[in-house]
Formats: structure tokens, C-alpha cells, sequence
């Protein structure tokens, strides 16, 4: 399976990756946590992407495209892969385009995880992260034990910067006006899956690997 995972941010598209991932036998790619691994690092990759991210803004396509080629040409990709928070673009959707018929590569579908603005807020300013041990919490749907105590190793948790409401409002700006319009690139190619993001993760995976069987 050689698919894209398209949807706003906090839609869920990390969690459904890795699933997918396990379910296909396949790797997950993730831009966002290949630039997080690098910020945590203190790389020059990490400290050009955390003045974009920081803002709420996409990282430029130079830094991503040069990953994601990078990425994809490695071993464990030659069966497929979940590439998850790429492309983001037009511009970007084209390159890859490029770069995977270079590889003789074809993909597969893109699957798109459809969320309301209003539930996107609501999910990503109640989440919070451990910075010690990175199991991740929310203020409504998984609240710590004791409060902003992490529940595996007691550090206090925190609210990262991108998922603070301000943030994530111009996160949903930036989305609307640069990756939307992917979702009618793809569907015109024809190769386009929409499947709207449920509560419950399980709910979500299983009509995703429905709607990909189906089609």
C-alpha cells in the first residue's frame, strides 16, 4: 500500500497512520515528527522548521521535499508507506509526483480524514504532552490522574506552542488556503478517499480500511 493521509491538522491523521501502517506491514512517514525529532535535537533542520512551526506556518518545500525524497528512497519503503503531513501543497503534490515517477513509483490513494474547524479547536488547545517521557493527554477526553501531573512518570505536563488556540486557528488558516485545494487535485486524478474522523479512533480505522478495500 503506497498511500497520502490528507486532512487538517489534529483530524487525526498521525493516529490513522500508524494504524495503517501496522495493518499494511508498510512504514509511516511523518514530516511533523521527522522536524519534532530534529527541534528536540537542536539541528539546523530543527531550528529552521521550529521558526515556521512555532507560527503555524508550513515549513518551506525545499527543507520537506529534500526529507521526504531522502525518506522514500530507503529499504524499507520498496513494498510502500503512509506518508503522513506531506504534501501540504499544490506545488508540493506536483514534485512528489515527479520524484515518485523518477522512482517508478505509484501510488496507491490518498486518503483524506474529513473534521469539522470546530472539533479540530476543541482537540488539539485541550491537548497536552509529557516532555519527559511523551505520553500525551487531554483536559477532556483523557485528563491526567492528578492535574497537569503526567500520569506514567509525574512531570508536569505542558500545552506545546503549535497547539495553543492562536495557533491552531492560523494552522487551520494556512490549511484552508494551501491544502485544500489538494483535495480536488487528487480527486480529479481520480484516486481520492474521504472518510469523515469519528471520536473514537477504532470507529475512524475501521471505515478507512473499508473505504480502502472498496475502491
Amino acid at each position: 500500500m503506497r498511500l497520502i493521509i490528507l486532512g487538517a491538522p489534529g483530524a487525526g491523521k498521525g493516529t490513522q497512520a500508524v494504524n495503517l501502517a501496522k495493518n499494511y506491514n508498510v512504514p509511516h512517514i511523518s514530516t511533523g515528527d521527522i522536524f519534532r525529532s530534529n527541534i528536540k535535537e537542536g539541528t539546523e533542520l530543527g531550528k529552521k522548521a521550529k521558526e515556521y512551526i512555532d507560527k503555524g506556518l508550513l515549513v518551506p518545500d525545499d527543507v520537506t521535499i529534500g526529507i521526504v525524497e531522502d525518506r522514500l528512497s530507503q529499504s524499507d519503503c520498496s513494498k510502500g508507506f503512509i506518508l503522513d503531513g506531506f504534501p501540504r501543497t499544490i506545488e508540493q503534490a506536483q514534485k512528489l509526483d515527479s520524484m515518485l515517477e523518477n522512482m517508478e513509483v505509484k501510488l496507491d490513494k490518498v486518503l483524506n480524514i474529513h473534521v469539522p474547524d470546530s472539533e479540530i479547536v476543541k482537540r488539539m488547545s485541550g491537548r497536552r504532552v509529557c516532555p519527559a517521557c511523551g505520553m500525551s493527554f487531554h483536559t477532556e477526553y483523557k485528563p491526567t490522574q492528578q492535574e497537569n501531573i503526567c500520569d506514567s512518570c509525574k512531570a508536569n505536563v505542558i500545552q506545546r506552542e503549535d497547539d495553543k488556540e492562536e495557533t491552531v486557528l492560523q494552522r487551520l488558516k494556512t490549511y484552508h488556503n494551501q491544502t485544500v485545494p489538494l483535495i480536488e487535485y487528487y480527486g480529479q486524478k481520480g484516486s481520492l478517499v474521504t472518510v469523515e474522523g469519528k471520536e473514537k479512533i477504532e470507529d475512524t480505522t475501521r471505515d478507512v480500511i473499508k473505504a480502502l478495500g472498496e475502491v
